[in-house]
């Protein structure tokens, strides 16, 4: 289990979606909180096993909505990142990370200077923001989407079960929660169920598609067409059999406008 302390990190903003459509709404929302007009953005396609498709479409939707000032970048530790590149980072107004596999994501930029370039941004007051693969990597404990007794991939997780779900480290951006992804549309209950009973400490957030939540001073809004499943304060655990139980835990579902206190 890894544990810590505080929840959100620093002084920017985060802007989570669920993945699936983006609205030109939401992408506007997004745009709008960032202060895009303001300074740039960079789209980071490291998760993407087509890179330079995600990147085109990722960009493409900023144009369409007027913002032009938008580029990509894609570094791994084969192709290091140059300082001038770590310093555009730092100073962008956004870091938009798509969609892809979060495992990925986390592998590729090790050891680049990546990590420390984002968070950086967000000190600084920019915005990091993610779709799918790029949601689930700003929890601090990722869930990876793998299953120790179940090796072949399942998209919503069978079970709910103790030392079952493979966790790695995330970008940390929320320190307190863990992101799941394309929630309602996949029916990922059992997955962060399972998640939140094996770290009660924590918050889980289900982040459906075409929806997202912007965190901002310790809060969380909900922004988008869909809803947002938060589960926490799982009491009376018991996880000394496979089936782990709990005889209360809280569950809220959440729609545009609604907030958490993170």
């Amino acid at each position: 289990m890894i544990l810590f302390a505080t929840s959100v990190v620093a002084q920017g903003k985060l802007f989570i979606i669920g993945g699936g459509k983006r609205p030109p709404a939401l992408i506007q929302r997004l745009a709008e909180e960032a202060n895009l007009k303001e300074g740039y953005g960079i789209v980071l396609a490291m998760s993407s096993i087509e890179p330079d498709t995600s990147s085109f479409y990722g960009i493409k939707q900023f144009k369409e909505l007027g913002f032009t000032n938008v580029q990509s970048m894609f570094y791994t530790h084969e192709n290091m990142p140059s300082s001038s590149a770590l310093d555009s980072l730092k100073g962008a107004k956004l870091i938009y990370i798509t969609g892809g596999d979060q495992n990925r994501f986390m592998k590729r930029i090790e050891g680049t200077g990546i990590y420390e370039a984002i968070h950086s941004c967000y000190e600084n007051g920019g915005m990091i923001a993610g779709t799918s693969a790029g949601a689930a990597v700003m929890s601090h404990v990722m869930i990876t989407g793998d299953e120790k007794n179940y090796p072949e991939y399942d998209d919503t997780g069978r079970t709910i079960e103790s030392n079952n779900l493979i966790y790695s480290k995330g970008l940390g951006m929320l320190k307190n929660v863990i992101i799941d992804q394309h929630f309602i549309q996949r029916s990922r209950y059992n997955r962060l169920f399972s998640s939140v009973i094996e770290h009660p400490e924590l918050k889980g957030i289900g982040i459906d598609e075409s929806t997202a939540i912007l965190v901002e001073n310790n809060t969380a809004e909900v922004v988008g067409e869909s809803q947002v499943i938060l589960v926490e304060k799982p009491q009376h655990i018991n996880t000394d059999k496979t089936k782990i139980s709990t005889r209360k835990m809280n569950v809220s579902i959440l729609r545009s406008g609604d907030k958490i206190k993170l």
